[in-house]
């Protein structure tokens, strides 16, 4: 069954799988057509789940159908669009800018990467969607959607072939 992210009028965003909606975090711009990179628009549509990261450290192996593969500390994702890795996972150090996946804090310790902008790169389009660990107060990510631990093993979990995570 499909991951589905709806905002509703009190300006809360909830995540449904079939289990009953859980609170989620969204884009500081919300839920639109993205315009471009850091424009912090979770972006409208059907986004296919490619590999899912976890914090080795931090976590258990979660359980999933994705592929998976183990945070390492000198992991990084390009949000260059003139990079030739342009929206790919990169090794630190690295020149052009990117995001630390090793971050002090949790929200990358769980991290399902989307197929959005990646077959093919468009440069400028928007780099990652993820799908990621929320803060405690559900604050907006910088384009991704975000849940509660607990709520993303859950969802993850029960990932079937061809599930995806849609945004309306």
């Amino acid at each position: 069954m499909d991951l589905t992210v709806t905002a509703h009028a009190d300006a809360t965003t909830w995540l449904d799988w079939g289990q009953g909606a859980r609170r989620c975090a969204v884009g500081k711009g919300g839920i639109a057509v993205k315009r471009g990179e850091g424009d912090g628009i979770t972006p409208v549509g059907r986004w296919a789940f490619r590999k899912l990261l976890w914090r080795p450290d931090r976590i258990e192996k979660p359980q999933t159908i994705l592929p998976l593969q183990a945070i390492r500390p000198d992991d990084g994702w390009c949000d260059a669009p003139d990079d030739p890795n342009y929206n790919r996972l990169v090794k630190l150090p690295y020149v052009a800018s990117h995001e630390e996946m090793w971050r002090f804090d949790p929200l990358y310790d769980l991290v399902a990467v989307l197929g959005y902008n990646d077959d093919p790169v468009v440069r400028g389009k928007g780099s990652a969607i993820f799908l990621h660990l929320a803060r405690p107060d559900y604050a907006p990510t910088a384009g991704c959607v975000a849940l509660a631990l607990g709520d993303a093993r859950a969802a993850l979990a029960q990932l079937q072939a061809g599930d995806r995570l849609v945004v309306k």
